[in-house]
């Protein structure tokens, strides 16, 4: 890597490991390999039981930060408490919900020498799922029809417009397919519980499933683009099993993305090949996705790219990768010691044991 990443200390949210897992962990474990000893990671962890925190040999600390709901003030004030102890080089965040407010922070943190790579709150906006049909109206993409849903009427009237199968998606995450309108319903109510209105309702498109990782740089131009084609998917829409693909309508695609909004940073499309040949962008997530790691083991490793940028480096464009590079994701059972929950749940901090064997 050179010496001017002799020492480095990052740190990243994302760490849960569930059934909707997200990306902090493979973004770790990335960076791990691309670094190597010279890297110390960081985590911020909303909750005692994200998983990640209790891997060994991938987070060396983890420090509980305020909910996204507690304001940039709370996040500012507890980010810069813990870099008085750590002297953090670059946060990488991996939840949609917090992004607003690490944005909102980004220029205080630098004069604090700690570096991000992140999109402006407009480009933030314009992906918004509620405003998804209204940007590939603008930039000449396709993207299915949706309603906006704040009561169980417009819900109604949105399934006569788009008619049954519909796709019900939380204004956050998680999306379930509705066949008929109690399931329609149900979907609703969950979801609006959960992440709050609006939930919206979207024209299901059948076809082949597939995700773009991407990392933009800021001008218009891509760093780094890996497609996945989806091999098995969760009741929740995830992929747990995926094959990198070779496709210029995918590269171009991203590239007509990027150049249009000016991304900066990474990002996910999620896209289907519809019946008609068409390819339909169902989501775009302003973050990586949970199998960034993907991208490292094909050969572009995001993540490294990202705290390149960040750190103000220019790293070349990555254009080759390995097709044909899969990932089955697994469950593990990692065992610790009740005293390791209880000093993350009690202080909101844990050093992770060094001694403990690595799974990495």
């Amino acid at each position: 890597m050179g010496d001017i990443y002799a020492e480095i200390c990052v740190a990243v949210t994302g760490l849960n490991a569930n059934d909707n897992p997200g990306p902090g962990v493979a973004v770790a474990r990335a960076l791990k390999e691309a670094f190597g000893v010279g890297l110390r990671i960081i985590g911020l962890a909303y909750e005692a039981l994200e998983a990640g925190i209790y891997v060994p040999g991938l987070i060396e600390k983890t420090y509980q930060i305020p909910y996204p709901s507690a304001g940039a003030e709370a996040l500012a004030s507890r980010i810069a408490q813990i870099h008085s102890e750590e002297t953090i080089n670059v946060v990488i965040p991996n939840f949609d919900a917090e992004l607003h407010n690490f944005i909102s922070i980004e220029k205080r943190l630098r004069k604090f020498g700690i570096a991000m790579f992140l999109p402006s709150h407009e480009q933030l906006n314009m992906r918004d799922k509620v405003n998804l049909n209204r940007l590939g109206n603008k930039l000449g993409l396709n993207v299915p029809h949706d309603r906006l849903i704040n009561n169980e009427a417009e819900l109604y009237t949105a399934a006569e417009k788009l008619s049954y199968p519909l796709v019900i998606k939380g204004k956050y995450y998680e999306a379930t397919i509705a066949h008929n309108a109690d399931s329609a319903r149900k979907a609703f109510y969950e979801l609006s519980a959960k992440w709050g209105l609006p939930v919206i309702a979207q024209q299901f498109i059948s076809g082949t499933e597939i995700n773009i990782a991407a990392i933009g740089d800021g001008e218009g131009y891509n760093l780094s683009i890996v497609p996945m084609r989806k091999l098995y998917i969760t009741d929740k829409g995830k992929a747990w099993a995926g094959v990198t693909i070779e496709d210029d309508q995918l590269i171009a695609l991203a590239d007509k993305f990027a150049g249009a909004t000016k991304w900066r940073g990474g990002y996910e499309l999620e896209i289907v090949r519809g019946a008609d040949g068409q390819l339909y962008i169902l989501e775009i997530n302003p973050r990586f996705p949970a199998w960034i790691y993907l991208t490292a083991a094909a050969g572009q490793n995001q993540p490294e790219v990202l705290v390149q940028m960040a750190l103000g480096h220019q790293p070349q464009k990555m254009t080759a990768y390995q097709t044909g590079k899969m990932f089955v994701r697994y469950s593990w059972d990692n065992v610790v010691d009740i005293s390791d929950f209880q000093q993350m749940s009690a202080f909101g901090e844990l050093k992770t044991n060094k001694n403990a064997k690595a799974y990495l």
